[in-house]
């Protein structure tokens, strides 16, 4: 997609594909050796560059409106019983720490913003999905 053909939140910010792939492989790299997360995630993706692809997507469809991504994050977690709840401020501080350290200023408040709202939908949709008793405050995360 053309630099002038760009729509969606981030493209106001900055964010283009590059950007979105540095990020998106950044933080795999740091995610795939955190001592909490690196074992959930290196024990659930059995190909790790059909993955990266496939997150470059999402997030391409998420914050510059291309329509890339085809596929069910609720579904794909929901499927994982070894995520639980308290990894998800972990997952989204190294996420946002990446962003911070990978992005200008306003490209990485765009994505950790996101990241956020999407954070509490995935957790929210885990606990009823898993007939737990959803948070009855919004998760500060």
């Amino acid at each position: 997609m053309e630099a002038s053909a760009r729509i969606g939140p981030g493209a106001a910010v900055g964010i283009d594909e590059a950007m979105i792939e540095k990020q998106v492989h950044t933080f795999y790299g740091r995610v795939r050796l955190h001592p909490v997360l690196g074992p959930i995630f290196n024990a659930a993706i059995a190909d790790w560059d059909e993955h990266l692809a496939k997150l470059c997507d999402f997030w391409s469809s998420v914050l510059l409106m291309t329509g890339r991504f085809k596929g069910s994050p609720m579904a794909a977690h929901a499927r994982n019983p070894g995520i639980e709840n308290e990894h998800f401020p972990l997952w989204l501080d190294l996420f946002a720490a990446t962003a911070y350290d990978v992005c200008p200023p306003a490209a990485a408040q765009m994505f950790v913003e996101k990241s956020r709202m999407i954070g509490r939908s995935l957790a929210l949709g885990l606990a009823v999905s898993r007939g737990e008793m959803p948070p009855l405050t919004t998760p500060s995360f």
